[in-house]
């Protein structure tokens, strides 16, 4: 199954210099011709480039390295110099060395130097002088930089389904989506989070993300913890699912705004909407409206499994999405696109 990777370590190392020369011109008529050891060419740098049709950082390897620059030639001829390696990554990554952020790539087309290419060294005609009319020195090329780079996604999706386990956020994602996320009749099925499109008629895209379940004490890293929160903070509005089949749901939906409080202050008050799940069952429709009567939020029924009520969701879903782009372009800011 293809999940959504959001976290990379990359060692990159930048190509080396090439070799100066060592060579005397030399022909007939003109035995001693002088030195004409050509410099060596550059080594290539690795380079981070956003790009806007890469989502995920799965395909980012785990090692990079700049192509070599070529040793220095005779007759004064330069080695050339070593091709750049390019490393698409998605727009909104976060470049981190040593838990510092070094570069954050916002804006399509935009390039960061991750490790810079080794000087070419110097042939042996570099070193002629008055005092020195056959130099035999050359000098070899520099290596190139070497660092471990964190790639991190600091973008996601537009929504996020929260949920505690087994309570049919796979399932949702699979009837709204052509995302497979796996399914299975025990909890924490979904072990990374999985992210589904949903297209509407006017080609607008809205990615929402399955977000391996929460337990009580999440925050504390019980369960799968704080590496799941971590998705949800980057979510632009959240969609709670609830289980309508166990007794008192409304407790879910408490516990799960606990939690998100206490990872990030103000994250539970983020535009939300309560998805009632499994509502084909008979103590579903029995709690529906004591769960109605216990929160002030929207609550909207449905059943992942026989895809009643979808269309609600997938209108409010677009109501949601539309408020977003409003408050985005307001901000003079630019809405994340899919």
């Amino acid at each position: 199954t293809r999940y959504f990777v959001d976290h990379r370590r990359v060692r990159v190392v930048g190509g080396q210099g090439g070799g100066g020369g060592q060579s005397f011109y030399s022909e007939p008529r003109k035995i001693f011709g002088g030195p004409d050891g050509g410099n060596g060419g550059d080594g290539g740098h690795v380079i981070l480039k956003a790009d806007q049709q890469t989502k995920s950082l799965s395909s980012v390897l785990p090692f990079y390295q700049g192509f070599h620059g070529e040793r220095g030639g005779r007759k004064n001829c330069y080695g050339a110099n070593g091709a750049c390696v390019y490393v698409k990554v998605p727009v909104g990554t976060l470049v981190k060395e040593d838990g510092e952020v070094v570069a954050d790539l916002t804006q399509h087309g935009e390039e960061y130097v991750a490790a810079y290419g080794g000087a070419g060294g110097k042939g042996n005609r570099f070193f002629l002088s008055n005092e020195n009319r056959a130099p035999v020195l050359f000098t070899p090329g520099e290596p190139g930089q070497e660092r471990v780079l964190h790639l991190e996604l600091k973008t996601t999706a537009h929504a996020g389904l929260v949920g505690f386990p087994n309570a049919g956020k796979s399932s949702l994602l699979r009837a709204i989506s052509r995302a497979k996320p796996a399914v299975a009749a025990y909890p924490f099925t979904t072990l990374n989070p999985h992210v589904g499109i949903v297209h509407y008629q006017d080609y607008e895209q809205v990615a929402v993300a399955d977000i391996p379940g929460l337990i009580k004490g999440a925050h504390q890293n019980r369960g799968l913890g704080m590496a799941f929160l971590r998705h949800i903070e980057r979510c632009r509005f959240l969609l709670y699912v609830v289980d309508l089949s166990v007794p008192q749901p409304w407790t879910q939906l408490q516990d799960l705004k606990y939690e998100l409080e206490q990872y990030k202050k103000g994250l539970s008050e983020r535009p939300c909407v309560v998805i009632g799940n499994k509502i084909d069952l008979a103590q579903s429709r029995i709690n529906l409206p004591l769960l109605k009567d216990q929160i002030d939020e929207r609550v909207i029924a449905l059943s992942a499994l026989t895809g009643d009520n979808l269309e609600e969701l997938f209108l409010h879903l677009r109501e949601l999405y539309d408020a977003y782009v409003k408050t985005e372009q307001s901000q003079g800011q630019s809405p994340v696109k899919w």
